[in-house]
């Protein structure tokens, strides 16, 4: 076994591997660029080196500065994690030359499985069925048109390199390609280096179902049972499952059968996934999909109903270890289930966030395993994909593990950026997901129904209980001018308070006397007796004879408030008349949704537009993002420029009514 091994990622999957590494008793060494150098990859490695600036091409994507380090602490292998170089031949051959050893399958595998062209070709030759589509050839524009008209309508444009959904377009009519076309190119270009599209048909209600394999030098290969993986948003996984519920032995038999002979055909060796699609009306049905040659986020459900651990099989194999058992040994117990927290807002479609994690709690409990890489005071910018960390439950049943991965995401707390979580607790309550009647365009034909949430009056009582309770002097006696109502003959005085959470209309909130006995108005609503109190950290609310606990942030203007997976941005402001309104012409500024690069600018100054039309392109965490007009008018203080940077909330242009 190695004695030094160099982790190449940074976030949960560089803190999950060290944790195996520390279990073995190898030294672990970090790599990190500019943004990450407090992160907890870097507090909990052995030993931690600066690649770079947080441009990832200039860290965590650059061959040489990984080698560099490797040599410069003694690395004997470089586990790659997943993203990033993990899929990368060039960086595989590299390690090779320098004779560190890539932890990994050889670079023929990666290449061979790397371009979904050839790995198409490859599996059908092995006898496993594939998504109809186009072949090798030409993959110019005028060719994908051609092999789209072949296929018919719809279809669906991915990268022939990469993964996670960069650059997946699903068309559903011949005018709309070469837009989508265009649009996909130019994400993978930058997500991948490699702008090589095809085209398939797109199956319309598939399920996604995926065959982990593992396979060492000496020919042994085994599969690890399916995962289920039809709970996706942006063709990416939100939600992940083992076994699946779809499946029965003798479907289950035949999919791994051709999961090895997948592996086999390209002379796969370590951990690997081999992907299908199943369409959900006809589940004995199957077609290849992609080879992931790396390691998968949805790992951690393996393991939990395996038993083994992947990445330790991971090493043992590429330090040149036969596999110690056979496929007959391989057994399943119970069920598992993974959420994945992303910093986004699904309720606007998914776009991510960014900010500074105020606070920061995460669950335990039986059966709970968290998967981060955060720790309070971490920034989340643009720079890197946004997934935070996974929350993984096991059961003895489905039933079991779903109610469990619910309890860990209600106490999960994440203050300072917008997150999932609440949108994953209502999206495992679904009666369709709790009956397991999943697909992959599930969560988008539904998930409006899980993020039209009000902003509840507890919440509004909890912020201007909260602005009293922060101004409210302590001790015994009490001078009553300092109360924050001041005082009067006969009564103390009304407190107003504007609040406003993101995405609402400002509320007046007043409050009289105090916490531990006030007086509250919300809106229009009829004055109650409340309280608020610290208590651990918390914040604790009793309005209308209902007590609720939130966990609680303050970041200048912002309070952050958190309760059972929700979290709310709240801004205060103590104003002293009634009549107050919102900022005037801000229906028709177009502000950036979060931090990012302008690679599109479609408009000039004095341009007339119709509201829906694209203005702009927006690329932040590896996704293209169009900004459209809010209303129709003219475009006036056009401040967006092609390839300029800019901060989350920034106004882009305004459009003129």
């Amino acid at each position: 076994m190695f004695d030094s091994v160099l982790v190449a990622n940074r976030g949960e999957i560089a803190v999950r591997v060290i944790r195996t590494l520390r279990a073995m008793g190898v030294r672990s060494v970090a790599v990190y660029s500019d943004a990450d150098a407090d992160a907890r990859h870097v507090r909990d490695a052995d030993v931690a080196v600066r690649l770079g600036p947080a441009s990832a091409a200039a860290s965590y994507l650059s061959i040489q500065r990984i080698l560099d380090a490797a040599a410069r602490t003694g690395a004997q292998a470089v586990h790659p994690g997943y993203g990033f170089l993990s899929e990368n031949a060039a960086f595989a051959r590299a390690c090779a030359g320098t004779g560190l050893v890539f932890v990994g399958p050889p670079a023929g595998a990666i290449e061979a499985m790397g371009d979904k062209i050839r790995a198409k070709a490859t599996v059908a030759a092995a006898g496993v069925p594939v998504v109809p589509g186009s072949g090798g050839g030409s993959c110019d524009d005028d060719a994908l048109a051609a092999a789209a008209a072949a296929i018919g309508y719809p279809v669906l444009l991915k990268p022939s390199a990469g993964g996670g959904g960069k650059g997946m377009r699903v068309v559903h009519h011949a005018p709309d390609l070469p837009e989508a076309i265009a649009s996909a190119r130019r994400e993978v270009r930058g997500a991948f280096s490699d702008d090589t599209l095809l085209v398939e048909r797109h199956l319309a209600t598939p399920r996604h179902i995926e065959i982990q394999v593992l396979a060492d030098a000496y020919g042994a290969v085994v599969h690890l049972g399916e995962r289920e993986c039809s709970l996706q948003r942006r063709h990416q996984k939100i939600v992940e499952e083992a076994p699946s519920v779809l499946l029965d032995a003798a479907t289950r038999a035949r999919m791994g059968t051709c999961a090895v002979a997948v592996a086999r055909a390209v002379g796969y060796t370590g951990a690997g996934t081999v992907e299908f699609l199943v369409p959900a009306q006809t589940p004995d049905q199957f077609f290849f999909l992609e080879m992931n040659t790396r390691l998968q986020v949805e790992h951690p459900v393996t393991e939990l109903v395996t038993g083994l651990d992947l990445v330790e099989l991971q090493l043992r194999v590429a330090a040149g270890e036969p596999l110690a058992f056979s496929q007959d040994d391989v057994r399943c117990d119970g069920h598992a289930v993974e959420a994945r927290i992303y910093a986004e807002d699904p309720a606007d479609g998914f776009l991510p966030t960014g900010g500074r994690v105020l606070h920061l709690r995460e669950p335990a409990g039986p059966g709970v395993r968290v998967d981060s890489g955060l720790v309070a005071g971490d920034i989340v910018g643009s720079d890197y994909d946004p997934l935070l960390a996974k929350v993984i439950a096991h059961g003895g049943d489905r039933a079991t593990a779903l109610r469990r991965l619910d309890s860990a995401l209600a106490q999960t707390s994440i203050l300072g950026l917008g997150t999932n979580v609440a949108f994953l607790r209502a999206l495992l309550a679904d009666a369709g997901v709790q009956a397991g009647k999943l697909d992959t365009g599930l969560v988008q034909r539904r998930f409006s129904h899980w993020v039209k949430e009000g902003l509840p009056n507890h919440v509004l009582a909890a912020a201007g209980l909260r602005a009293l309770l922060a101004r409210e002097p302590s001790g015994p006696v009490v001078d009553p001018f300092a109360l924050p109502g001041g005082w009067r003959l006969g009564e103390s005085a009304w407190t107003r308070w504007r609040v406003q959470a993101s995405g609402h209309d400002p509320i007046e909130v007043r409050t009289r006397g105090r916490t531990a006995a006030a007086e509250l108005v919300v809106g229009e609503g009829a004055p109650t007796r409340a309280s608020a109190w610290w208590q651990d950290g918390d914040l604790v609310v009793t309005c209308d004879r209902i007590t609720r606990r939130y966990t609680c942030a303050a970041d200048g203007a912002a309070v952050w408030l958190g309760r059972d997976g929700h979290s709310w941005e709240l801004r205060e402001q103590q104003h002293l008349d009634a009549a107050w309104r919102t900022e005037q012409g801000a229906g028709g500024a177009v502000r950036a949704p979060m931090p990012g690069t302008i690679t599109v600018v479609d408009v000039a100054e004095g341009q007339q537009v119709t509201a829906g039309a694209r203005l702009l392109v927006l690329e932040a965490m590896k996704m293209e993002h169009v900004l459209t007009a809010p209303v129709n008018g003219v475009v006036r203080e056009l401040r967006a420029r092609t390839g300029g940077t800019v901060e989350r909330g920034s106004v882009l242009l305004v459009v003129d009514p």
